[in-house]
This record gives C-alpha cells, structure tokens and sequence, in this order.
C-alpha cells in the first residue's frame, strides 16, 4: 500500500498548489475522515482511510475547475475505494456482484448504465463506474434522459478508475475506451457497442438509454440478480 500522505496547510516542494487547504476544505476533509474512520474500524488502520481520503481529494483537485465539493467528492470516492479495497482482502462477508462500468469520460454512457444497475438492483449487486480520461461534469442531455423514466443520476459525478476498484470487480463492462481500458486476470470482461451521447440531443439519446437498460437487465439475469 502506498504511503499516507499528509495535510495541512503548508506548502512543500513536492505539495502541489492545490494541496494549500482552505480553512473549510480542511475542516471538512476531517469531519469527512471521521466519519470513514468510524465505518471502517474494524477493517482499515488510521493512516490507510486517511490516504484513501486524501488521495481522493488530490485527483478531485488536480483537474477541478470548480473546487466548492471536493471534500465530498473526496469522501464519496474514497469511501468507494475502501470498500474495493475491504473486498479485494477478502473482509467483506458476504460479497455481493460487483461490476464496474468504464468508457472514457464517465460523463454518459457508463453513467447512464450504472444509474440504471443501482435502481433495478436495489442493494442486491454492486455497480461502480469511471473514465480513462474523466471529464468535468455529467451529459445534462444523459441526465434528462434518466431522469424523465425516473432514474436519477444527477449527484454522480466524473471519475477515474484505481487498481483496487480494478480488482475488486467481478464483471468489467466497457463502452467506448479501447486500449486505455484496463485488463487484468480474474474479471469477465464484455464490450458494450453502444453509441456516444456527447453532443446528441435529447430524441437521439432514448434509443442509447434504452439500450444500455436492456443490456444491464441482461446483466443482472445473468449475475442471479431477478429485475
């Protein structure tokens, strides 16, 4: 496991200039790890659920053009993280199915199917999703598709994929992101030869989303899971 890193508000040679924590930034980064602390005791010391977190934070920032979430964004993936993390070394249970959706921004396609894993599975599978080259917000035109047959994927946001998210997958569906797309033994992989909503109007994104709900109920029939 990597090293920790460490915070605050000081900056160093090796610190990149967004590591300069603002006062709320900091506070909420804290609260934030507190509250990761107290759902993974049992599972991860200390220093490993604050590297999570504020490695999290780091990959948010770095690319941010828009800063005022990050804390959440960070405790939201990192929270991610921990749980692949939790089952790749076998302290989770009772493993539920676990599949990872991936194209190249994580702005449409793989959001649109992880929107629809989460509601047709209700808890009973696990879905994550990410982008080899992960953009800055959703495809507004995406989201309204999803929204108007009552899906919501508004609160997701872009992000990338990490070598424990990578192991912790049982099924990797890709859309789109060719040879940047990771490969590593263990997952079942499938390729979903699906269409790119960016730029489309909402009418062209229907038939897209419609097929991308049929894919993931046949996913989940196949994964045990009745829809």
């Amino acid at each position: 496991m990597s090293q920790p890193e460490t915070s605050g508000t000081t900056e160093s040679s090796a610190t990149p200039a967004y590591r300069l924590l603002s006062l709320d930034h900091q506070t909420a980064l804290e609260h934030a790890e507190a509250r990761l602390r107290e759902e993974f005791a049992t599972m991860f010391d200390l220093a490993a659920i604050h590297h999570y977190l504020h490695s999290s934070y780091d990959e948010f920032a770095s690319r941010a053009t828009v800063t005022r979430y990050l804390p959440l964004l960070a405790e939201r993936f990192g929270r991610q993280r921990l749980q692949a993390l939790a089952k790749v070394q076998g302290k989770v249970a009772r493993p539920r199915p676990t599949v990872l959706f991936l194209c190249t921004h994580n702005a449409g396609r793989s959001q649109m199917a992880l929107g629809f894993f989460a509601h047709l599975a209700k808890g009973r599978a696990v879905a994550w999703s990410g982008g080899s080259d992960p953009g800055q917000a959703l495809n507004p035109a995406a989201v309204a598709a999803m929204a108007e047959i009552g899906v919501d994927i508004a609160n997701e946001y872009p992000k990338p994929w990490t070598d424990e998210i990578i192991r912790a997958a049982d099924v990797i569906v890709t859309m789109g992101c060719g040879d940047t797309c990771p490969l590593v033994p263990g997952p079942r992989y499938e390729e979903w030869f699906i269409d790119d909503p960016a730029g489309l109007p909402l009418h062209q994104i229907r038939p897209i989303r419609n097929t991308i709900r049929t894919r993931v109920e046949d996913l989940l029939t196949e994964l045990g899971v009745a829809v």
